[in-house]
């Protein structure tokens, strides 16, 4: 790869802001609602607001927080007190209809809530910051990314490393064809470990809910089943019914430096090498996903493949170590023509291996715009400024990516995937997974 090509590649690819301008043809909302300075307060909700949640408001602070929504008031109770003067809600809708003022929203609930609550909130003209993986499933995935080019709404999707300093460098020496062409990425992580449980063939024994949960709301679009504190509030992300695992977990941090530096796009084919502990009702203990992606933009096919829970990626040739010694217990490792590098979940600490080739090197100079904390940017967005690198144009397609894994896990042998038609090509049964059925009363 040759440094003249970088600047384009930036605007392709790399620079999500520049795309989502070109994508859409579209202006941030608030310049045509009348805000006349970015200094000027958003007027913001959140829909589910305690653990990520919590943090995810803590985070937009400098904004006014006029509305907070969480079927778990327990749960929600410390941003509750934070925000004494936000009107307090339990089902979105009402406060979407309600609270006309809103400006844009926070979601930070359960994967399978995430279409829902986005899609309410876009289609009433309120930007949205959605937690990974941005849906449940493929189909609202993509449902998601066409209704923010249809209402012109600022998005951003809750993969914070991808405003970080570390992704950049490793674009940017990759780029620079440190390493020459990228042919293997390997990226790894230790859950669901001891984090949530997983290889649970059967669903949990039925518990009353507590006063304090709508247990109803809390379900949502999710198919009918009883309470049990094995679900909620903290462990629903090993159910599929619920969560999508290690991967809508960990993957949209870690496969996404893969996706900017080498402009991934769709891949080709998905494959499930590896499960431990496959059932119907939850992710495995540990699993092997690889995706083939084909030649794009002049770079080489290339293959991504995923290890979760205690299986560990293969070492690097000429690597002495093992992979957790030298890139800890969430990491990746892109291995090119000319030589290899290691980085943290999020692309942070980019450096070469054997360790001894960072002696002398120096990383090339700076050529992606340098972004403010995730959040900040998202906010500066909805404040007329330049689109959030996160937003769905950029992570709706590397969602879509993500959650490929998912009908691999329930369905044997590779599956080849045809994005534009948004089906599995040579496995009908596979497609099933690629869209739920919502329960009675919700919808997209």
């Amino acid at each position: 790869m040759k440094c003249t090509n970088v600047t384009r590649r930036i605007f392709l690819m790399g620079n999500a802001a520049a795309m989502s301008v070109c994508a859409t043809g579209s202006i941030p909302s608030l310049v045509r609602m009348g805000y006349r300075s970015p200094n000027e307060k958003l007027n913001l909700a959140g829909i589910g607001v305690g653990g990520q949640g919590g943090g995810d408001v803590a985070n937009c602070a400098s904004e006014n927080f006029i509305a907070l929504c969480d079927v778990d008031w327990n749960r929600a109770g410390k941003t509750f007190d934070r925000h004494p003067n936000a009107k307090k809600y339990k089902d979105f809708r009402v406060m979407l209809e309600k609270e006309k003022s809103i400006d844009a929203v926070t979601i930070s609930t359960p994967d399978h809530i995430h279409a829902p609550a986005a899609m309410a909130a876009m289609a009433h003209g309120k930007h949205v910051y959605v937690q990974k993986p941005m849906a449940h499933s493929i189909y609202e995935t993509r449902k998601m990314t066409e209704a923010a080019q249809k209402y012109k709404v600022v998005t951003q999707m809750g993969i914070q490393g991808h405003s970080g300093e570390g992704v950049r460098q490793l674009c940017e020496m990759i780029w620079a064809g440190v390493i020459g062409p990228v042919r293997e990425v390997h990226s790894w992580t230790d859950r669901p470990g001891k984090v949530w449980p997983q290889g649970i063939a059967k669903p949990l024994k039925a518990e009353t809910p507590p006063d304090y949960l709508d247990w109803d709301l809390w379900l949502g679009p999710a198919p009918e089943r009883d309470y049990n504190p094995g679900y909620a509030p903290r462990s629903w992300r090993g159910w599929w019914d619920f969560g999508s695992g290690a991967l809508g977990d960990m993957g949209c941090h870690l496969l996404d430096p893969a996706n900017w530096a080498l402009q991934l796009g769709p891949p080709t084919s998905v494959e499930c090498l590896r499960q431990d502990g496959k059932n119907d009702q939850t992710g495995p203990n540990s699993a092997i996903i690889h995706y083939e992606f084909p030649e794009r933009n002049g770079l080489p096919p290339v293959t991504v493949t995923w290890y979760e829970g205690s299986i560990e990626p293969p070492r690097p040739k000429g690597i002495k170590k093992n992979v957790f010694e030298w890139g800890g217990t969430n990491g990746s490792y892109f291995v090119g023509d000319k030589g290899c590098i290691v980085c943290g979940p999020n692309g942070q600490n980019p450096h070469l291996v054997p360790e001894e080739r960072m002696k002398d090197f120096t990383y090339p100079e700076p050529m992606i715009p340098r972004a403010s904390e995730h959040h900040k940017d998202w906010i500066q967005a909805c404040k007329g400024g330049t689109p959030a690198g996160a937003n769905f144009n950029y992570s709706g397609p590397f969602t879509e990516t993500v959650l490929l894994a998912i009908p691999a896990f329930r369905c044997e042998g590779k599956l080849l995937w045809d994005a534009d038609k948004m089906k599995f090509t040579n496995n009908k049964q596979a497609n099933q997974f690629l869209q739920r059925k919502y329960r009675k009363g919700w919808s997209l």
